[in-house]
């Protein structure tokens, strides 16, 4: 997709404009404590890179829509258990190099999901270990396609759109920096009003986690958009997105709850410590594509 100035200003301009004024929204209902209302509505917010595009008159219509899946299978495998194993990875090495942060008594799932629920569980023989493999059995099973089908709302928009006329302009690497950038502030505002990635209080709030979130963003989309290139289809790196979105919180239910205000180091695979292995991949990737 070449790159059109004017086309990319329009794009990018109703991404956050359509993608802001819903996060602000979501916000808003979670400082109200409004739940059920707060996730709803950032799923709906997923969908606006491609709403963007769609009014920039960008060339949606070819950016890989038939999945392609016969001929893409490894990749399609890959999009689907890499997650899993770098969040996995990603969490070890955390809890490895801070051994104090593992709390195997189930007090980061309570603080989430309450006492009372917590105690039904426990009643249930639901040990907070095997909550953590059920979920974790969930993101490798049928979630990674669950999570697609909201996913692909900004798949089509970041890695279809997006990425491509910045590669055109910049080169492959610079323009996946660019893109990541980009993407990353795009979920800024709900970061900072609800708390959503690092939670509201932490080292350096909100300004470090903002910048950490970018260049995570900037990591996972040199994978996203490698597998998009591999795959000629826009649902590879939706799956890739959806498995990430599966298993991402898992590794946090294990935390010990005085360490929550360090989400920044881990053990999610959007922390420092935990984010290594992610990192180590992209740069495979990126050596590829020099």
């Amino acid at each position: 997709m070449n790159f059109d100035n004017k086309k990319f200003k329009v794009y990018i301009a109703f991404t956050f404009i359509i993608g802001w004024a819903l996060q602000i929204a979501a916000s808003i209902f979670a400082v109200k404590g409004q739940m059920m209302l707060f996730s709803p509505i950032l799923s709906i917010a997923m969908f606006a890179p491609l709403a963007a595009a769609f009014i920039a008159k960008a060339d949606v219509k070819n950016i890989g829509w038939k999945p392609q899946i016969k001929k893409n299978i490894k990749m399609y495998l890959v999009c689907w258990f890499m997650p899993a194993v770098l969040t996995v990875l990603g969490a070890v090495l955390f809890y490895a190099v801070m051994p104090d942060r593992l709390d195997l008594s189930g007090g980061y799932i309570a603080a989430q999901v309450g006492e009372a629920v917590m105690q039904q569980m426990t009643a249930m023989g639901i040990t907070p270990l095997l909550y953590v493999l059920i979920g974790f059995v969930q993101s490798v099973t049928y979630a990674p396609a669950v999570n697609a089908v909201f996913a692909v709302g900004e798949e089509a928009g970041w890695r279809g759109v997006m990425y491509p006329m910045l590669k055109d302009k910049y080169g492959t690497n610079k323009g996946r920096v660019i893109g990541g950038i980009i993407w990353g502030a795009w979920h800024w505002p709900v970061m900072v009003l609800a708390g959503y990635e690092y939670g509201l209080v932490y080292w350096g709030a909100p300004f470090v986690g903002m910048a950490l979130f970018c260049f995570c963003c900037v990591v996972l989309g040199i994978v996203m958009d490698w597998t998009y290139e591999k795959t000629s289809s826009i649902w590879a790196p939706a799956i890739a997105h959806g498995a990430f979105n599966a298993v991402a919180t898992l590794p946090a239910m294990l935390l010990n709850t005085e360490y929550a205000d360090q989400m920044i180091l881990g053990p999610a695979p959007i922390g420092i410590i935990a984010m290594i292995p992610m990192i180590v991949y992209a740069l495979m990737i990126s050596r590829k594509s020099e």
